[in-house]
């Protein structure tokens, strides 16, 4: 990314907004934690890697090369992104194929007796793959709980499962639906404690935060580009030691190394060029000059502070409109608010806001334990989620159009 984007520490909104094609057909965008729109950058770094030779990955060839170049990078920046190492990053079609793989792996060392923890708060990709896999293998499965009048899932809620016959717990980072953030380091510590191994779910998380995989405590991590402005694949990484000493499925002649033995079939190579663009657009949302981890971490920051204050902009407006409930209340979240209001479904709302150039979608969001924990149902709320490139004047035009009497 050019430099022209940057102002110290802190955003340049009209300059990033000029990086996304798909923003000049005018829609304030809230849909954000479904897929971020995508850079110019991004689609440039597509384009270009389909645009010159490309063959399996090798030496011998001008393709070979271009193709070991590209894996090699993508492991690279997104080593960075999640501290983690190049050689402990898995590519694959999604999260939770990735997470499908990961649990059915894990699940050959499972048997009657041994204990499965997934929490109420998550993403159904991180609580149907544990549950179907623990069934297989004839394990029990626990469910950590959380408090819906406040969000929050404590660690003491996961305290409260663990037992000295648990396996593995898998616990979101950041929930997709209402944005509460878990203590994931104090839960480590004490899921650690009993042997257990614990996975976490950074989709949403990684969108908005700097994350760390040593620092978390996580055994396994996932997150997906498209959460973050790149391109539409998912990514697994790991202690390696722990990597090492799984054995996947995999064809009999595809490489046994890690981390290709958990990687099934061809890689994606221009959707790998695009996420490390991707990661470097991040990168470049401030000043750098550090490294680009450095940059990275000082770029979450700055987007932080952006993205907070844009969120107590739509949480305050929300307060004063009558008959609207938000569901986003714990004390550590991300910039995703959900919310109903009185008298309409979420549906009709979002389909109201659609109508005014406004995309907040409406829904459960495969959170279907969270929606259901909370009261909501399948029908869920109104989630209005923000991005780099959000702007003060899209969240006016979110408040103006909601239609709502001021209470």
């Amino acid at each position: 990314m050019t430099s022209d984007i940057t102002i110290g520490d802190a955003l340049d909104t009209q300059a990033i907004r000029a990086c996304f094609p798909a923003l000049k057909a005018g829609t304030a965008r809230f849909d954000a934690p479904g897929g971020t729109q995508t850079p110019q950058q991004v689609i440039d770094a597509i384009s270009e890697a389909l645009s010159r030779p490309l063959a399996n990955r090798g030496g011998l060839t001008e393709g070979a090369r271009n193709s070991e170049a590209i894996v090699t990078g993508a492991r690279r920046a997104l080593a960075d992104l999640l501290g983690a190492e190049a050689g402990a990053v898995v590519f694959g079609r999604s999260a939770t194929q990735l997470v499908y793989d990961l649990s059915r792996t894990l699940a050959k060392d499972w048997g009657p007796g041994d204990e499965v923890v997934v929490s109420r708060l998550d993403h159904d990709s991180n609580v149907r793959p544990w549950v179907q896999a623990a069934e297989s293998a004839g394990a029990t499965v626990r469910w950590a709980d959380f408090d819906p009048a406040t969000g929050e899932l404590e660690a003491g809620h996961v305290e409260a499962v663990l037992s000295a016959r648990t396996r593995l717990v898998a616990l979101t980072a950041a929930s997709n639906l209402i944005g509460t953030c878990p203590d994931i380091p104090a839960v480590a510590e004490l899921v650690h404690r009993t042997g257990a191994l614990l996975h976490v779910d950074a989709v949403h998380y990684a969108s908005h935060m700097s994350v760390d995989l040593d620092a978390l405590g996580a055994d396994t991590l996932v997150c997906s580009p498209y959460k973050f402005l790149g391109p539409h694949l998912g990514v697994l990484t790991g202690r390696p030691e722990l990597l090492e000493s799984l054995r996947p499925d995999k064809l009999l002649p595809s490489s046994d190394a890690v981390p290709e033995r958990f990687e099934l079939g061809t890689l994606p190579y221009e959707l790998l060029a695009g996420a490390t663009a991707a990661v470097d657009f991040l990168a470049g949302l401030v000043s750098g000059g550090g490294g680009r981890r450095e940059d990275l971490r000082r770029a979450f920051t700055a987007l932080a502070s952006h993205e907070d204050r844009l969120r107590e902009r739509v949480e305050g407006g929300l307060a004063e409109l009558g008959g609207v409930t938000v569901y986003s209340r714990a004390a550590r979240r991300t910039p995703t608010t959900l919310f109903t209001v009185e008298g309409r479904t979420p549906a009709e709302v979002s389909r109201q806001l659609a109508e005014r150039d406004v995309d907040a979608p409406a829904g459960s969001f495969y959170a279907v334990e969270t929606s259901k924990r909370l009261g909501l149902g399948v029908d869920g709320g109104v989630r209005v989620g923000l991005a780099p490139y959000t702007s003060d004047d899209d969240v006016d035009r979110l408040l103006n159009a909601l239609d709502v009497p001021r209470s």
